[in-house]
């Protein structure tokens, strides 16, 4: 709880810049994400910061909030009032304006007026493809959040008109990690949540590309994995590089004696990555037991993903509570070829955050968008990376860039990082 800090790295030094840029927030504000987007399409990277709850010490000694044979313990969510995130304009020259309450992020209750939101994770993306980005806010124990933006400056709140705010029973869960893929290689988005121990994880997918979501979880096979788990963080990510998003949930719990009165539940808990077996299996997603050093039990915050040895394939950070983080080295040995793709904007964010990429490869087109945002504490790295299975080449690489312009991109060979630069917009006559 406390100001948010910004660093500016000026040539490998970091210098505090918070206060001149404005992103300070709340002395009382208890910050759990945060998204670099660019949500007005004008070239620079605005700033979404997620708040969780109104929490003080006075206020939680006042609760007291105890288990059963534990005493003392952390006070539910649903005790805690909630509070507004915050939206930040960048305005250039390294200063930002806070737009919260004029773009219509800060949800209140109509008959109280009191703030809705409880956010822990968030995951943006352009679920309509308009060509602006929109944000779903993973909230815990009150509805989920889809803030669709409207491409005039403001958003509107309408993630129970979508189908993402509540579980396949009409209840708010305790939404925690969260990220979105299309995981079926066709046009329907999902978005997975991940949420408390005894809910399982939600995933809300189109139908033909249209909304509203339909929570497909036990459809999909997630039902049972997740069941028992307290998952915090939940990420796609194509794991064996067999060109099918795979999912990874980085689980544990809040508390430490947690097995005393609750005996199908442990503080320290493995994370749980779940194969994609694509169409040919009933259920698509498939619990993967032998998963090395993955399997031992962890207390599980934020995951993250990047390639840290440079051979193609995702390898995975978990952050623990209390407890150093840990890093994962994938060694995956199928054979399985790959592309990496380095974006750079020109008109469009130097980073080219929210492009859309498309990639065709053995009759298969994949889809990826440059968010580096996922859920609750975590952003992964830049550069996109494709499994390609047995394919050797890829048949179509299109690219869709932020703020409007398509451009196909040649790929001469496979299993490579390929940088790719946004080209000059034409001039008109």
């Amino acid at each position: 709880v406390g100001r948010n800090r910004l660093f500016h790295n000026r040539q490998g030094r970091f210098e505090e810049v918070t206060d001149s840029a404005g992103v300070a927030g709340g002395d009382r504000e208890w910050s759990s994400s945060a998204a670099f987007i660019d949500y007005d399409n004008d070239g620079d990277l605005d700033l979404f910061v997620g708040n969780y709850v109104r929490w003080s010490r006075e206020i939680d000694l006042e609760i007291d909030f105890r288990l059963t044979g534990l005493g003392r313990a952390y006070g539910a969510p649903d005790h805690f009032v909630g509070t507004h995130s915050r939206l930040y304009r960048n305005e250039g020259h390294g200063r930002f304006t806070d737009v919260s309450g004029p773009a219509g992020i800060q949800v209140s209750d109509p008959v109280s007026g009191l703030p809705v939101g409880k956010a822990l994770g968030v995951a943006p993306a352009d679920y309509d493809r308009d060509g602006w980005i929109d944000l779903f806010v993973a909230n815990d124990t009150t509805r989920n959040f889809l803030f669709h933006n409207l491409g005039n400056g403001r958003f509107e709140e309408i993630g129970m008109f979508e189908g993402v705010a509540f579980d396949r029973d009409g209840k708010a869960t305790s939404g925690m990690g969260i990220d979105t893929g299309w995981y079926r290689n066709d046009t329907d988005l999902a978005v997975m949540v991940g949420n408390f121990a005894n809910e399982m994880s939600a995933l809300y997918v189109t139908a033909g590309g249209e909304t509203p979501f339909a929570d497909e979880a036990l459809l999909e096979g997630l039902g049972p994995p997740s069941r028992l788990a307290l998952t915090f963080a939940v990420l796609f990510l194509d794991y064996d590089l067999d060109g099918r998003s795979d999912l990874l949930q980085a689980n544990g719990h809040l508390e430490h004696e947690i097995n005393r009165v609750q005996p199908g539940q442990h503080y320290a808990q493995p994370p749980q990555l779940l194969w994609n077996c694509g169409e040919a299996c009933r259920q698509r997603f498939l619990l993967a037991r032998e998963t090395g050093d993955l399997g031992t039990p962890l207390v599980g915050r934020s995951a993250v993903t990047a390639d840290i040895d440079g051979d193609g394939d995702l390898d995975i950070l978990i952050t623990q509570n209390g407890r150093r983080p840990a890093l994962y080295r994938n060694d995956q040995a199928l054979g399985h070829h790959w592309l990496r793709l380095r974006l750079e904007g020109r008109s469009a964010n130097r980073s080219a955050i929210g492009a859309l990429v498309e990639l065709t490869a053995g009759g298969v087109t994949q889809r990826r968008q440059l968010v580096p945002a996922r859920g609750f504490l975590g952003q992964v790295e830049l550069p996109l990376t494709f499994g390609l299975g047995t394919a050797d080449r890829v048949d179509e690489l299109l690219i869709h860039w932020p703020g409007g312009g398509r451009q196909r991109v040649p790929v001469a060979a496979v299993d490579r990082l390929l940088t790719v630069r946004q080209p000059p917009r034409e001039k008109r006559p």
